[in-house]
């Protein structure tokens, strides 16, 4: 496909170096070349800047460009500063544990190619879970339910979603700065699209790989992370019950997600396979 419009990818990164260097490549082997490749490093104490300068000699033609958020810890504020570099007709947003499928540029420059579209996000891969290719299905079924229940509200959800420059710009100044990290990010940015009259689409074929380490949480610290979402409804004055269905939904598979990772990575350690790499496929 040729003539689209460009896709930049930003990719916010905190001591990722065991997943930075998978997820960049995958942004690299596109069918369609991305415009840019935009990792912003927040702080990270580990290698993983120095494993991004390693991939700009290993890709000297790849446009990866790392950048560096150093005045505040957090996610909001370092996605901002990438989708402000960003020079690309559209904005690919993922996570620093994401391996999009090789047709994602394509994909994504597909849906923009209908100009109503302002955003748009897609199904996810768990890689490091068994059965990926019917979770895949599965995870999209559910994600399409939820876009049915909530109706006004769509979702984008932050490891696979795309924002048109121009709506990035209209929405950048009134999105929440969430300083104390209480909120969904991608979530927030979703209602503040909503309420700018901006059309959020849903790509079945827009698909990411996506790390499911958040099940090794304890119960503890995995539910302040579902809560991100009653939080993010609170702060904005939104009440609609539908609205709650993905905390219902992620808190009622926890368990038996949790044990079948946990089986999962024992199995796969004793067959040797290590990183982002041993999950592929």
């Amino acid at each position: 496909m040729t003539g689209g419009p460009t896709v930049s990818i930003v990719v916010p990164a905190y001591n990722e170096e065991r997943t930075i260097r998978a997820c960049v490549v995958a942004a690299v082997e596109q069918t369609v070349p991305a415009h840019e490749i935009i990792v912003v490093d927040n702080k990270s104490t580990d290698s993983t800047v120095a494993m991004l300068k390693a991939l700009q000699i290993e890709f000297p033609d790849a446009p990866i460009v790392i950048l560096h958020q150093n005045e505040k810890q957090g996610i909001t504020p370092t996605r901002n500063l990438g989708f402000d570099h960003a020079t690309g007709d559209i904005i690919g947003r993922i996570d620093s544990d994401s391996i999009l499928e090789p047709d994602w540029v394509e994909q994504v420059t597909a849906i923009f190619l209908d100009p109503i579209v302002d955003a748009a996000t897609g199904p996810m891969i768990y890689y490091d879970m068994p059965l990926r290719r019917f979770g895949a299905r599965a995870d999209d079924n559910m994600r399409r339910a939820l876009l049915k229940l909530t109706r006004e509200y769509h979702f984008v959800f932050g490891s696979n979603m795309a924002i048109r420059a121009t709506a990035w710009r209209d929405v950048r100044d009134s999105t929440c700065a969430d300083e104390k990290d209480e909120m969904h990010e991608d979530v927030d940015l979703g209602i503040h699209l909503f309420e700018l009259g901006h059309k959020i689409a849903y790509g079945s074929k827009m698909v990411a790989g996506m790390s499911a380490r958040r099940l090794e949480a304890p119960p503890k610290q995995y539910l302040n992370y579902i809560l991100r979402w009653e939080r993010t409804y609170d702060h904005h004055k939104i009440f609609n019950p539908a609205l709650r269905a993905p905390m219902v939904v992620f808190s009622a598979i926890y368990p038996v997600l949790r044990e079948v990772r946990k089986q999962h990575l024992r199995r796969v350690t004793k067959d040797g396979g290590v990183g982002p790499s041993a999950w592929a496929g």
